[in-house]
């Protein structure tokens, strides 16, 4: 099915939805570890209403018994906006504004109907129009959170890093992001002092905001964990001491192995030459396939460490994002309801809306979906989202499973 063609499918399912909807399934993951069988699960507006009994006669039905049922999936960092312009490259400022509102709507509209329904974005101040555009139902696209522009000047002093935190509450920021290393592209070395971690971490806490930290190196997690921040982003240097503080304390890790460096290599043409995107970029890159892999699996041994479900998605991999779920399972060996409960609920808890998102229980926001296959028993299913839900629409209806996602170069998809 064409792009253009899932757009407009997508376009059509914004029409109000009177009569109750019910989804037959045979095989459900409530994304909190527990299987139901032969359930029915009937929604009413945006929400679900219950799970089993009776179907309401005027319900429109939809039989996904031949499907794996699960809450749509979080990706709690993905820089959605990220693409290339039509020349192919890595797209930059000087890019007309109407090819960058069209590429954005294609990154939007493939990551919907990847099964991802809820997506944060750290960010760009690009993000909010988005943002708030799918949300009045405007644009077609995941649910958004974004911090707009990151805090990165390790320049600036604690009260110019408070300020900055105040001016992004002022302009609806979700959260904040924050830079304390460098890339890992540079090594990933720390570039913040503990007073300035502590000035950003704390004043988002009192302004009732949360915090998530590029931190590569175990020194920068550390001063953040320490600090209270809320999530460490990649961490692909940590050490076991500072994993266990950070389970101690309850701070959230978002290593992203699957999908951001894979994707950066895939593309190297298409990036490189801009920024640090150079040779000596790359070549840590290559390094760091094995060092991020390392890493988690060190992290997996910290049993009460939270691990949640983030990509760092960028041009080239939006849609993809189920790449991530893939090679935590199959190269890492983490457990795969785990790891269908850290892309669900633990990452619903990690953006304060396990409430809202991340479960399939009476009263959440109806994001559903179901793939050709199981998950939890064929990864590479999990590329194979075919129907797809927000909120109680339906955006995607490929039910007999007509989609074939993403495998390593040379092996046929798994059917």
């Amino acid at each position: 099915m064409s792009k253009f063609l899932l757009f407009t499918l997508a376009l059509s399912a914004l029409s109000a939805q009177e009569r109750p909807i019910v989804l037959k399934t045979s095989t459900l993951y409530d994304g909190k570890g527990k299987t139901l069988h032969n359930q029915i699960v009937v929604i009413e507006g945006s929400k679900i209403a219950r799970i089993g009994g009776a179907a309401p006669a005027n319900a429109v039905v939809y039989d996904l018994a031949a499907l794996t049922v699960t809450p749509g999936w979080i990706d709690t960092h993905s820089h959605i906006i990220w693409h290339f312009d039509n020349n192919g490259r890595f797209a930059g400022r000087d890019e007309p504004q109407e090819q960058a509102v069209l590429h954005i709507a294609e990154n939007l509209v493939a990551t919907l109907n990847a099964g991802f329904t809820t997506i944060q974005s750290p960010g760009s101040i690009q993000d909010k129009d988005v943002r708030d555009m799918i949300a009045h139902g405007n644009l077609v696209g995941p649910r958004i959170l974004s911090s707009f522009q990151p805090i990165t000047n390790p320049q600036w002093d604690p009260a110019k890093m408070k300020a900055t935190v105040d001016e992004r509450k002022q302009q609806g920021a979700d959260f904040i992001k924050l830079f304390a290393s460098k890339s890992i592209r540079e090594g990933g070395a720390i570039t913040l002092s503990q007073e300035q971690i502590d000035a950003v971490c704390g004043e988002a806490k009192a302004q009732g905001l949360r915090t998530i930290v590029h931190a590569h190196s175990a020194e920068s997690a550390k001063a953040s964990t320490l600090a209270g921040c809320t999530s460490i982003e990649h961490g692909a240097f940590v050490t076991d001491d500072v994993f266990d503080l950070m389970a101690q304390r309850g701070t959230y890790y978002d290593p992203n192995i699957g999908l951001v460096l894979q994707n950066y290599l895939e593309n190297k043409p298409k990036y490189f030459g801009i920024g640090n995107y150079n040779e000596e970029g790359f070549a840590y890159m290559e390094k760091g396939l094995s060092i991020t892999l390392d890493t988690f699996k060190k992290a997996l041994k910290h049993k009460d460490l939270k691990i949640i479900y983030g990509t760092d998605a960028t041009a080239g991999a939006h849609g993809q994002n189920y790449r991530e779920f893939i090679v935590r399972v199959k190269d890492g060996g983490m457990d795969p309801m785990q790891a269908l409960i850290s892309a669900t609920s633990l990452s619903a808890q990690s953006l304060n809306l396990e409430k809202e998102i991340g479960s399939i229980e009476p009263g959440m926001q109806a994001d559903i979906v179901g793939f050709d296959g199981d998950p939890l028993k064929d990864v590479y299913a999990a590329g194979r989202a075919v129907f797809v839900m927000k909120g109680g629409k339906v955006y995607e209806n490929l039910a007999r499973g007509s989609k074939t996602g993403w495998r390593p170069a040379g092996k046929e998809s798994a059917r």
